[in-house]
């Protein structure tokens, strides 16, 4: 029998689970003609068609379905030894991902007690950034945001933080309010948004004030942009306490109103099953560091 065509069959699976060529293309960093000639050198190599050409867009065959299937199957087994096979060669090392907000103002500031209480503990946190998938291949632990984590298969979430947000500022801005409420405002300061507008019209919807226009500002696509710019005294931001307290506690900022939006969302951490003993050590080492200090943090 000939040679298995090994990159005509990565290829194939590509299509499968994409849904197409062009999306096959992308993923794998080529040419769609150059996937249309992998495929075609597959079914030149079964004898076979595998796509249904008949109508505007190919669909899969029965047995080519099924060939998907095992592949896909196999594939994923064959990435995962090897990841597996990659991470034993070196120094074992705990993974976290955390979106920037979490990283910033929470983890990194408290990961020299982390080092304190366990010294020359292992560990690599990378971006975890909102709103795009996370490779728990490659990752140990994760910090996210949002209403309900999305986890894969088997891991456990933990609810570590609330993810409400409120109005707050800088003294400097705050004085310059003089005692005047956030809608006289609009007019002698800046309201920051975080993405677009929408936290500001939920924030005024729940105060009870009704305004037609929500007070315009300066729109940042990063939480830690959106806190930078509050920190400067730019204007007024809605933020949540929970990634705050140092800033409050140290008077960089104030907090302007007890009216909170987003009171669904929370911050939470994603443990994924460790695939060898050294790792799962190190991971509940961290998690009981973590909530150890959480509850430190809160007397």
């Amino acid at each position: 029998m000939p040679r298995l065509p090994l990159n005509a069959l990565r290829t194939f699976e590509a299509v499968a689970r994409c849904g197409g060529f062009g999306a096959a293309a992308m993923e794998l960093s080529v040419s769609q003609s150059a996937v249309s000639h992998q495929i075609r050198h597959l079914e030149d190599w079964f004898g076979a068609p595998l796509f249904e050409r008949s109508g505007g867009r190919p669909t899969l065959l029965p047995h080519a379905d099924a060939l998907a299937r095992t592949l896909n199957t196999s594939l994923s087994g064959i990435d995962a030894a090897c990841r597996r096979a990659r991470r034993s060669a070196g120094p074992a090392t705990l993974v976290i991902a955390s979106i920037p907000s979490m990283a910033v103002c929470w983890l990194i500031p408290k990961l020299a007690d982390l080092r304190a209480h366990h010294p020359n503990f292992p560990v690599r946190v990378i971006y975890a950034l909102h709103g795009h998938d996370i490779d728990y291949g490659e990752v140990d632990l994760a910090f996210v945001y949002g209403p309900e984590p999305d986890a894969p298969p088997g891991a456990r979430c933990h609810n570590f933080l609330p993810g409400a947000a409120t109005a707050v500022c800088s003294p400097a801005v705050l004085e310059a309010m003089g005692g005047a409420s956030l809608l006289a405002c609009a007019g002698l300061v800046d309201f920051l948004h975080d993405t677009d507008t929408t936290g500001w019209t939920h924030w005024f919807a729940h105060s009870g004030v009704e305004v037609h226009t929500v007070p315009t500002g300066p729109v940042f696509e990063d939480f830690n942009l959106l806190r930078a710019a509050v920190l400067s005294g730019q204007g007024v931001a809605l933020c949540p306490p929970a990634m705050m307290r140092d800033d409050f506690a140290e008077g960089r900022l104030v907090q302007l109103s007890r009216t909170v939006v987003n009171e669904d969302h929370r911050y939470w951490l994603i443990e994924r099953d460790a695939e060898d003993a050294t790792t799962a050590e190190l991971s509940r080492a961290f998690i009981r560091w973590l909530f150890e200090t959480r509850e430190s943090a809160s007397l």
